[in-house]
């Protein structure tokens, strides 16, 4: 019997050997199930064959969705990884003055985000030449400045987190460089009973970083942590 017809006596035996290498070959597999069908010819129907390739496409979902999940997994750890150590820095400093410096410089470049800035409300109108001296982070404004401008968007009570694209830059709380920012996560901030609210404003060149389909919990941590040494500093 001529080659074309038979294998050859190494390749037979090589299947043979490890036959669990040609199941585990998918494309081995499909080329096989493909040489069946054309032998049979187009008036047969194999619905076994239609099942197996449902099937098999049911799996292929299957492990794009275990990828998906995968992924997201690793990112919610990353995430998780950076806010921990942003917290810890934020809290290594021992002078009022360098733990809000911290904020603007190291914490942003741990959490990654191109600004941070510090949002009070004051009652005293008057500009502190201090605050001149803290590189940018800390902005003093009118009293309720914070809830507006959590609900300029949208009705309702202000959300202690809220997440958006920036569609209308504002100067006041961005700086020069408020035209290239494209989205932002506002924390809400709970100083203590007696003190006017305040708030922390990350802020991203990607319009996507702070969307609003994305998880709370770690920026609610972060805010949670921030807002407790704030208490601290200004008792």
């Amino acid at each position: 019997m001529s080659s074309n017809t038979k294998l050859q006596d190494n390749l037979r035996a090589a299947i043979l050997a490890k036959p669990d290498a040609v199941l585990d070959d998918k494309d081995l597999m499909q080329a096989l199930v493909t040489a069946n069908e054309q032998a049979r010819g187009d008036n047969v129907i194999d619905l076994r064959g239609i099942a197996m390739q449902r099937l098999e496409e049911r799996l292929d979902r299957l492990e794009d969705t275990h990828r998906s999940v995968i992924a997201a997994a690793y990112e919610n750890l990353a995430g998780t990884n950076q806010v921990h150590r942003a917290v810890i820095r934020m809290l290594e400093p021992a002078e009022f003055e360098d733990f809000l410096r911290t904020l603007g410089s190291d914490v942003v470049e741990i959490l990654r985000v191109d600004r941070i800035k510090l949002i009070l409300e004051s009652t005293v109108t008057q500009e502190d030449p201090a605050i001149d001296t803290l590189g940018g982070v800390l902005s003093v404004v009118e009293p309720g400045f914070v809830d507006n401008y959590l609900t300029f968007d949208r009705g309702g009570p202000a959300r202690d987190v809220v997440l958006r694209e920036i569609l209308h830059p504002t100067h006041r709380i961005f700086g020069p460089n408020a035209d290239h920012l494209r989205s932002e996560a506002c924390l809400r901030l709970d100083l203590g009973e007696g003190r006017l609210p305040g708030m922390i404003v990350m802020s991203a060149r990607d319009r996507n970083h702070f969307s609003p389909q994305l998880g709370t919990d770690l920026l609610s941590f972060f805010a949670g942590v921030f807002e407790r040494s704030m208490r601290h500093w200004l008792s």
